[in-house]
């Protein structure tokens, strides 16, 4: 049985008292409800920021290794980006390796396999030897020719995945209707889990080790001194040995390395399927954006079949009934045994330009260690980075540092760079551009809509009761003009993936700040 630390109770979207559209498969499992909010001055000698894979992950190692440890984190514990993922644990790198050795090379390359293989290895005997009882399953994985789309790329990929030493097998067809001739890798040993009920256990144990959990408790300001590093909330401060900052997108740096990433929004359906009626995999195409396919077991002869893609920039649509409407057609017509939508939900990934995470000392700091970036992959990235940051910090040689350290500037990632950047020369420019509304009477209840105002952009919001919402729609982070989504009820920063609530106030790193109130 699973360590035993969590409730079952729904949780929502991003900001609950406005949104209960968005919900995962893994929301009804609450991890640590009874974490209360910092107040006062508290020591350790570690202090985690963010409770996502990632920070819960480096709690765990730090503490194992007799490290005090505090994680900390705005929302509750394990409510952010980790709750929406998709939970494939495969090892290879999701933009194909063939792209990774063309930036990066063979030996990083060898070394980027080897790590995040080495992550879904820890993963497993985390699980097995601490008793977590969260459907962990070895099962193979399938790249298959997407629709239209030529062999010739698995040929490259091919080459690539067995220059680094990762089992793979060529063949024909994949359990698709209509995939039966199309082209394939089949690599064998991927994973797969339910992720909250691994980090409901994963919490369970980091208690037993002392180590103490702070939730609703936005990090303000995190500062070095000689010595030591502090850590401002609103009613309190940490004041640590070493701080990890496992926001993603870091709340530390300003821009050098926010220019190296890129938030992209993608979305996930999950169906009722009749046990058997797909072979327990994980499924991808090489179409762009991408589709990826996997199975929950669920009970009573049905399992759950989770279906993603549709991908976008984020903040640069708002479509997701398109998106959604798009991406079911395309799963039932390779899956007929499909029954009704059980979830829907999005979530944010944030690319990096060649495509591994930023991950180590933060450039210009002692004592301040990031993990940020996921590409695509963040329970890999999330435990291979734990287990990389906590080497450094305890001061000892890892292989992986080259790979993920966060100075890196590869040169054969310019144009990714230089591309990815336009969208901030893009999006600044639209402040000079008319208002979405003329006038705040057009704006329906449960609806956003950008105002202008003189010279000023307004994010203005109607709620269900229709009290109106305004604030600035300058990013508090480098001033990007934000844009409404309507299916999570929030405004997203195109720029660098920061997220406001309607009331203003920052749910997603890196902003940290509230966006400022505007009166009409």
């Amino acid at each position: 049985m699973a360590r035993r630390n969590s409730s079952i109770k729904p949780v929502f979207c991003f900001f609950a008292e406005f949104c209960m559209v968005s919900t995962s498969l893994w929301m009804d499992t609450e991890i640590l409800p009874e974490a209360s909010a910092l107040k006062g001055d508290v020591h350790c000698d570690v202090a985690v920021v963010g409770s996502g894979i990632a920070g819960l992950s480096t709690a765990y190692e730090l503490s194992k290794r007799d490290q005090s440890v505090i994680v900390i984190d705005r929302k509750g514990i394990a409510s952010g980006m980790t709750a929406r993922t998709s939970a494939h644990l495969a090892p290879l790198c999701d933009d194909l390796m063939s792209e990774f050795r063309k930036l990066r090379g063979p030996e990083i390359a060898k070394l980027f396999y080897e790590s995040q293989a080495a992550a879904v290895d820890r993963i497993e005997e985390i699980q097995a030897s601490e008793t977590i009882a969260c459907d962990f399953r070895r099962l193979d994985g399938y790249l298959f020719q997407g629709h239209g789309m030529p062999a010739d790329v698995l040929d490259e990929e091919l080459e690539a995945v067995r220059e680094v030493g990762a089992p793979v097998h060529r063949l024909v067809g994949v359990p698709l209707k209509g995939c039966e001739n199309r082209h394939v890798l089949r690599y064998p040993r991927q994973a797969t889990f339910h992720p909250l009920k691994y980090l409901a256990g994963v919490a369970a144990v980091c208690q037993t080790h002392g180590v103490r959990f702070f939730a609703n408790s936005p990090v303000e300001e995190v500062a070095q001194g000689d010595g030591d590093v502090t850590l401002r909330t609103a009613q309190g401060q940490i004041t640590a040995g070493n701080a990890v900052i496992a926001t993603n997108a870091s709340i530390t740096d300003r821009y050098q390395l926010h220019s190296k990433v890129a938030p992209y929004r993608t979305y996930v359906l999950a169906f009722a399927i009749a046990r058997g009626e797909l072979p327990d995999a994980l499924y991808w195409d090489t179409e762009d954006p991408y589709h990826y396919v996997r199975l929950q077991l669920g009970s009573d002869d049905h399992d759950v079949v989770l279906i993603g893609g549709e991908d976008h920039k984020s903040g640069e649509a708002n479509d997701a009934e398109k998106r959604f409407a798009k991406l079911e057609s395309w799963a039932r017509e390779l899956i007929p045994g499909l029954g009704r939508v059980t979830h829907r939900w999005s979530g944010q990934v944030l690319d990096t330009i060649d495509y591994a995470g930023f991950i180590g000392r933060e450039p210009g700091s002692e004592r301040i260690y990031l993990a940020m970036g996921d590409s695509g992959q963040g329970l890999t990235h999330g435990v291979m980075g734990a287990m990389l940051n906590t080497s450094l910090i305890l001061g000892e040689h890892n292989p992986w540092s080259a790979v993920y350290a966060p100075g890196r500037t590869p040169l054969a990632a310019a144009r990714n760079f230089l591309r990815e950047n336009l969208t901030i020369l893009q999006n600044l420019a639209e402040y000079v551009a008319p208002g979405e509304i003329a006038s705040l009477e057009k704006i329906e209840p449960s609806e956003g809509a950008i105002l202008r105002r003189g010279f000023e952009k307004i994010a203005a919001y109607r709620d269900k009761a229709g009290e109106l919402h305004l604030h600035s729609a300058s990013c508090t982070h480098i001033g990007c003009h934000l844009h409404w989504n309507s299916f999570e009820t929030c405004w997203d920063c195109p720029c660098h993936g920061s997220i406001f609530a309607p009331n203003g106030q920052p749910i997603n790193a890196p902003a940290v700040s509230a966006l400022r109130p505007v009166k009409v």
